[in-house]
């Protein structure tokens, strides 16, 4: 209506006889229009039929000769907005007078355009939409596409939105009218208002101007990227019924909605459906699918897909394979990974830094950090550069073992490759140095990243906190929690899990509630992670009554309990000797749906393997696996220990084997278990052959180990084993064998 108006005002304009005369409002004229129908369209619009015929057409005429005459005599005319002529005021005054003026001017495009362009510079300019139609349906006209595009993109900067309706309701033709709102289309698109673009979309496809295909993939890309599956789906509908084939990128933007939503199996019938109608899949298609699979956990299938895309005779690429090479990674699957990193090399797909930092942070995660390390140096050989991500995750592996010495060797080398140190890289080192209990170390790290210009953030403050608890340092704790709040940084959930945890470890189950009510009164509820420190606290001081308690609440407050919040009680429960209640809790755990983890089955194996109930043991240790859920170290420790304490060695040494199989490294602990078992046995020999694989592995023994090997030695196997030990460290090359 706003539209119909305006229009119906600019064209009560007419203009008086003499050339440079200012149009005025003819009133009746005015009065007159508004008694009848307002036009549909301005094609239907035509200034003869008004009674001032003659003058305006002389209007026209006269402004359009005066137009070129002045660009002949004066080439740089029109070139500038400073540029000012009061001869042409009134077609600036007058909207109908300068769309009539630029329709005249339709046989010398350039120069329409021009004029166009200097009018949109004048303070006076009334826009309207037919002005801006009228320049586009003569550059449309001529093919100029590229002015058209400016054109197109000043109308909507300056809102002039309502073109779409003078578009359809025909001012120009429909070839024209087609050409134009496509343009305007594809201008929505690249600045991403989806509100406009579907408006325009629905607006051709319910007035039979069929949109082009490409603005059509553009519109679903959109969609895709801003997770409206639903709406995607409805605009696939509508070009369907409107005759629209669809190309293959549209079927692959659509596989990538599926798949970014979960919707894997939707995806793979799309496809089927993709290949039914004729669209050949090609590469795009096949990383799409294997990439939403993988994030969905269906490796085998998305494996599968790379045999297909071979046999298809399509290029496999880093695309291809990292996605894989992810989902293997977390999913714990470290050596199905590094197969499909071999797989692809071996195909001749050179791994990208992505494809490296999976694979790095996968080997950091399971503690193999020569390995880790041997990539990042086969990275450089490559010329392939590490980034941030690179160096934070080693950074962050060396941290958790301890190895400071080597992750401060990363930190000055990143430096040295013009790398920048994030909050992340500072928070990692810090939390390395807290919990080795090197505060001084911690606080100038910190001093550095000020100094960076880097602020510390609620981690840092964190990190901090819970490292002087630990050190015993309470009155620094409380101090970099004021610092914190003087820095008007805001305390979140985790640093108030992190408080009321180090409380809890200290006994004081008072304060730790304490803190939990300062948490509600800064708007913080407890989450699950709360109730599972909590529950996990209380437990560890045998306070079950008060855990079974916070387990109710818990469920009352509409948290669900997962398998933390079991465990921490089951545990309890083996730990003080109630092995049949702790049953029992791990089969109503299960009952309620909760799946258990790899520490659920460990802590039940452990605790029933130790008390020599080992057919439950094997029983719980099988269950495990028969769901998915793969043994750790841990798990092999304790059944290895659970049947060295039942003088079941061979046993035991049939699960360190398979271990190995499994490519599960041993730890000292693992050793430790092995030689203590061969030292009550009197097997001197076999202990010492297991102490020399793990000094040749690596692993460094500590006083328990030592312990172990020398408590059932004689005095003479003693002084043999002390000389074997003494050439182990100096590098002698005597064996123990050559000495007896």
């Amino acid at each position: 209506m706003t539209l119909c108006v305006r229009a119906s005002k600019a064209l009560a304009f007419t203009a008086t006889t003499g050339a440079a005369a200012i149009a005025i409002a003819n009133p009746f004229s005015l009065k007159v229009r508004l008694l009848f129908p307002l036009f549909s369209s301005l094609a239907d619009y035509n200034p003869s039929t008004t009674t001032t015929t003659v003058a305006a057409s002389i209007s026209e005429t006269h402004y359009r000769d005066l137009l070129f005459v002045t660009i002949e005599e004066k080439p740089w005319a029109f070139c500038s907005g400073n540029w000012v002529s009061d001869q042409f005021r009134p077609v600036i005054l007058d909207p109908d007078l300068f769309v009539r003026v630029v329709r005249s001017s339709r046989e010398r495009p350039r120069i329409a355009l021009r004029f166009f362009r200097w009018a949109e510079g004048q303070p006076e300019f009334r826009r309207s939409e037919f002005a801006f139609c009228a320049i586009l349906e003569i550059l449309a006209e001529n093919n100029l596409m590229s002015s058209a595009y400016w054109v197109m993109e000043r109308a909507v900067s300056v809102n002039m939105h309502g073109i779409v309706d003078v578009l359809i309701d025909g001012f120009v033709c429909n070839e024209v009218s087609f050409k134009l709102l496509d343009l305007l289309l594809w201008i929505y698109t690249k600045k991403s208002l989806i509100e406009r673009c579907l408006w325009v979309f629905e607006k051709m496809i319910r007035n039979g101007l069929v949109p082009d295909v490409k603005n059509c993939n553009r519109i679903l890309r959109i969609l895709r990227d801003r997770n409206m599956l639903v709406k995607a789906k409805e605009v696939c509908r509508m070009m369907g019924r409107s005759g629209i084939k669809p190309t293959v990128v549209s079927y692959n933007t659509m596989l990538d909605s599926f798949c970014k939503e979960g919707e894997v199996q939707q995806a793979l019938n799309l496809l089927s459906e993709m290949q039914k109608g004729g669209c050949v899949p090609n590469d795009v298609t096949y990383n799409v699918l294997i990439n939403g699979l993988s994030k969905n956990g269906e490796l085998e299938q998305a494996k599968g897909l790379t045999v297909e895309m071979l046999k298809s005779g399509l290029r496999v690429s880093a695309h291809t394979y990292n996605p894989l090479i992810c989902g293997y990674h977390k999913k714990g699957l470290l050596n199905e990974a590094l197969g499909i990193a071999e797989e692809m090399v071996k195909r001749g797909v050179l791994p990208t830094v992505a494809t490296y930092n999976t694979i790095i942070s996968g080997l950091c995660k399971w503690a193999r950090m020569d390995e880790a390390r041997q990539w990042h140096l086969d990275m450089l050989k490559r010329n392939l550069m590490p980034d941030i991500v690179t160096y934070n995750t080693l950074i962050d592996g060396y941290c958790r073992l301890g190895r400071m010495r080597e992750a401060c060797f990363l930190f000055d080398e990143l430096k040295c490759k013009n790398l920048i140190a994030t909050v992340v890289t500072y928070n990692t080192l810090i939390d390395g140095f807290c919990k080795l209990g090197h505060m001084e170390a911690s606080q100038r790290l910190k001093k550095e990243m000020i100094d960076q210009g880097l602020h510390p953030d609620v981690f840092t403050y964190t990190i901090l906190v819970n490292g002087y608890r630990k050190a015993g340092n309470l009155s620094m704790a409380k101090e970099s929690f004021d610092e914190m709040l003087r820095e008007r940084v805001q305390p979140d959930r985790y640093m108030f899990n992190t408080l009321m945890a180090g409380e809890l470890k200290l006994g004081d189950t008072s304060a730790a509630f304490s803190m939990q009510e300062e948490m509600l009164l800064r708007g913080l509820s407890p989450d699950l992670i709360t109730y599972n420190i909590f529950v996990s606290g209380l437990c560890k001081l045998r306070n079950l009554a008060e855990a079974y308690e916070l387990l109710q609440k818990m469920v009352r407050d509409g948290i669900v309990p997962d398998h933390v919040t079991y465990t921490s009680i089951i545990h309890t429960h083996l730990i003080s000797g109630h092995l049949r209640i702790a049953r029992q809790v791990f089969y109503h755990m299960l009952t309620k749906g909760v799946s258990p983890s790899v520490v659920t089955y460990t802590v039940l194996i452990h605790a029933h393997a130790a008390k020599g109930r080992l057919e439950l043991a094997f029983m719980y240790f099988s269950e495990m696996q028969e769901k998915g859920i793969f043994p750790n170290v841990i798990t092999y420790n304790a059944l290895i220990n659970g049947l060295c304490k039942g003088r079941r060695v061979s046993q035991a040494y049939r699960f360190f084997d398979e271990m190995e199989a499994k490519q599960i490294l041993p730890n000292k602990y693992t050793y430790t278990i092995l030689i203590n078992e061969n030292c009550d046995m009197g097997n001197w020999q076999e202990a010492l052959r297991i102490y020399k694989l793990m000094l040749d592995r690596e692993i460094e023994p500590d006083s328990y180990t030592h312990s172990a090997l020398f408590k059932q030695l004689d005095r003479d196997y003693r002084q043999h084993a002390v000389e074997y030990l003494e050439n182990q460290v100096l590098g002698g090359e005597e064996t123990v064998d050559s000495k007896t």
